[in-house]
């Protein structure tokens, strides 16, 4: 699946895209709220990618990571995703971390917005969801400015370097006003 926004095309990840993306996940900026972890090696991105690779191939496909490129110069900014329920309750969840040097262009707003708008229009899904560290003040934002309403706080949720850490759960569904 490929999806086109005015900057970016976003494109499923393949075997052929784990060395960007292993740098991607090295940075240590980008880890920062991640619960992954910095990889140790290509090996473990691979394992951390993998189930989504596979997912290719399932009917119906409940995850999607799509690399991130810049429409002018074909560079590879980021990596977003979605888990989808694949049930009656119709929902899903996204992700996207960006490279650092990326930060502050709007591109994370753009990606949000348009895995919102490709939750609804084509997996006809009823509520989008996504969690963010409560000291991601970017992430918030940047959830914010997509249309997405702060529905709570789920206390320490997330293991970060040894931590636990407070997660507010943040979600759009489909017949909330929303600027695509």
């Amino acid at each position: 699946m490929r999806i086109e926004t005015n900057r970016l095309i976003l494109n499923e990840v393949t075997l052929g895209d784990l060395e960007a993306i292993h740098r991607l996940h090295s940075f240590p900026e980008v880890d920062e709220y991640n619960t992954l972890g910095l990889p140790a090696d290509l090996d473990e991105t691979r394992k951390v990618m993998q189930p989504f690779i596979d997912a290719h191939t399932e009917n119906p496909q409940k995850l999607y990571a799509w690399k991130v490129t810049v429409r002018e110069s074909g560079e590879l900014v980021g990596l977003c995703g979605m888990i989808l329920s694949c049930d009656k309750f119709r929902l899903g969840e996204i992700f996207y971390k960006l490279s650092p040097v990326q930060w502050g262009k709007g591109y994370a707003t753009e990606i949000s917005k348009t895995l919102i708008k490709t939750g609804f229009q084509e997996f006809g899904l009823h509520k989008v969801e996504a969690g963010v560290a409560t000291e991601n003040v970017r992430s918030i934002r940047v959830l914010a400015k997509s249309g997405m309403i702060c529905e709570g706080l789920r206390r320490k949720l997330l293991p970060i370097r040894g931590q636990w850490i407070d997660s507010y759960h943040y979600a759009i569904v489909e017949d909330d006003p929303r600027n695509d």
